[in-house]
């Protein structure tokens, strides 16, 4: 922190060490600026985009699509595709599409997905409960939240630990009465030769 100083001196002195005048804060009174090499300044801004935008896109929403009279078969391997999503830390959009005459049986719909829904709670948190959207049931789940310290991550780590016993101390008992040593007689100061007292220890 340089303080206030005029716009001369402050590119003087961004000069003498082959630096940049960079203004970060334009609107404040005074503007705020910085002394730096700004052409790292910009490589480290358009790396942090960049690794924004990849974490972005690899937590994208996937979708599955279900139907009312999807046989066991294709709903194994479709559970299984979901809890893979899940399990790369991706949300999840449960989808079920009526056709035709399943459209009278809308509770058929809401069977599957919650049946849907609790195979995978082991893995997976409920963000949006099955709703009805025209011709579809749609519902939303995402990955557990990992929980810093705690027993087990999601990622499958060993649990941790059992904490060791804490032995038990107990006082000593009271000594019987015919043992107790009587305390010892005070002892008077000592002088030495210069004239200081010495008191026993």
């Amino acid at each position: 922190m340089l303080g206030v100083l005029a716009t001369r001196d402050a590119l003087d002195m961004a000069r003498r060490d082959n630096l940049d005048l960079v203004e970060i804060s334009p609107n404040a009174d005074p503007p705020v600026c910085r002394i730096m090499d700004f052409g790292k300044f910009q490589y480290e801004e358009n790396r942090k985009r960049k690794q924004a935008k990849k974490h972005q896109h690899s937590h994208a929403v996937k979708e599955i699509k279900f139907h009312a009279n999807t046989d066991e078969h294709d709903y194994r391997t479709k559970i299984t595709h979901v809890r893979e999503f899940i399990e790369k830390g991706h949300k999840v959009k449960l989808t079920l599409t009526f056709r035709g005459r399943e459209n009278a049986h809308k509770e058929l719909g809401f069977d599957l997905l919650n049946r849907a829904i609790k195979e995978c709670d082991d893995v997976s948190v409920l963000d949006q409960s099955p709703k009805r959207l025209g011709r579809s049931i749609i519902a939303l789940i995402g990955p557990k939240p990992v929980r810093q310290g705690g027993a087990q991550k999601a990622s499958g780590g060993a649990p941790s630990q059992p904490r060791p016993a804490v032995p038990v101390v107990r006082p000593p008992a009271p000594a019987p009465v015919d043992q107790v040593v009587p305390a010892a007689a005070p002892q008077t100061p000592q002088s030495v030769g210069d004239g200081h007292v010495v008191e026993p220890v």
